[in-house]
């Protein structure tokens, strides 16, 4: 395990980045925040990101610039000077090298790419201190909010694993950071990329029960990345379930109390019925300031 010391200064120059991607940024201000030598703080960001500072910059702004590209109607010229490249052709040549086409041709078509996706070294660092089987513990549930919501008919991009059977497991398998990239990149997407325990009608031979995907619309005609595959989905009802805002690091605490929650639910006394063929039960990114929010399928009783 490594130190404190060194994980909360690479989180402290991470966290400095995320602020200042559209500034100029010199490695005297990473080792200003850092609190150390500009040649050891590249050295231990490089140590436990596995990238240079630079080479995690210059990810995070064309990944960021390709969402400007995406969703905004803004010349390319213009999108590079927002993320702090001084030309075109400069631009262009990163761009390409990092996604594999030009950022016109992405511009026009959109097609899914692999976004660098920067994960808080001290979130991942915490992880590894809980371990898997940190979940045992006593139970602290606050207030949970839950609501129906009617899903369409759509279809869903997922990746699937092979054995996985929950997050862990398929991050083991796959790696999250790539397929979550990809998936966040999808232009047509209905809401945010899910984590996702499916059913077994949705199941294929030999793949996990636990996967990463994105819904689109019914129609949705757009390219599949390679090695997802393309599922259609039946509407259906969603009873969503969402947990009081909770400190970043202690997510796992969050998901816990919420499962504990979830385990215990009887939704027949609101009038609905569990429902796991319809669709996958789905999880969302824990993010702190909205709470741990999860969802399962349900059908009104009274329409059987």
């Amino acid at each position: 395990m490594e130190s404190w010391e060194k994980i909360n200064a690479v989180q402290r120059m991470q966290e400095f980045i995320e602020d200042n991607i559209t500034k100029p940024i010199s490695l005297k201000m990473l080792a200003q925040a850092a609190g150390y030598s500009p040649w050891h703080s590249a050295r231990i960001f490089k140590e436990l990101v596995g990238k240079t500072p630079f080479e995690y910059i210059r990810c995070f702004r064309l990944s960021q610039a390709v969402i400007k590209l995406r969703d905004e109607d803004k010349k390319i010229i213009d999108v590079a000077f927002d993320f702090v490249f001084n030309s075109h052709e400069g631009f262009t040549r990163a761009f390409s090298k990092q996604f594999g086409m030009a950022p016109s041709y992405y511009s026009k078509n959109t097609p899914p790419v692999k976004l660098f996706i920067p994960y808080p070294i001290r979130d991942y660092y915490l992880t590894l201190q809980k371990g898997e089987n940190s979940m045992n513990r006593e139970s602290n549930t606050d207030t949970v909010f839950v609501q129906v919501v009617d899903r369409p008919k759509r279809k869903l991009i997922l990746k699937r694993g092979i054995k996985a059977k929950h997050y862990f497991g398929y991050c083991e398998e796959i790696g999250c950071d790539e397929v979550w990239g990809i998936l966040t990149s999808i232009k047509e997407a209905m809401y945010e990329p899910i984590g996702m325990w499916l059913p077994d009608n949705l199941i294929e031979p030999g793949t996990s029960t636990y996967a990463q995907g994105v819904e689109v619309p019914e129609d949705y005609t757009g390219e599949v990345p390679e090695g997802f595959d393309l599922i259609d989905l039946p509407s259906c009802k969603m009873m969503v379930f969402q947990g009081e805002p909770f400190e970043d690091e202690k997510f796992e605490d969050a998901i816990y109390q919420l499962w504990e929650v979830m385990k215990n639910y009887n939704p027949e006394i609101y009038g609905f019925k569990w429902a796991e063929e319809d669709g996958p039960r789905f999880q969302l990114m824990p993010m702190g300031y909205r709470g741990y929010i999860e969802a399962r399928p349900v059908r009104e009783l009274n329409n059987e």
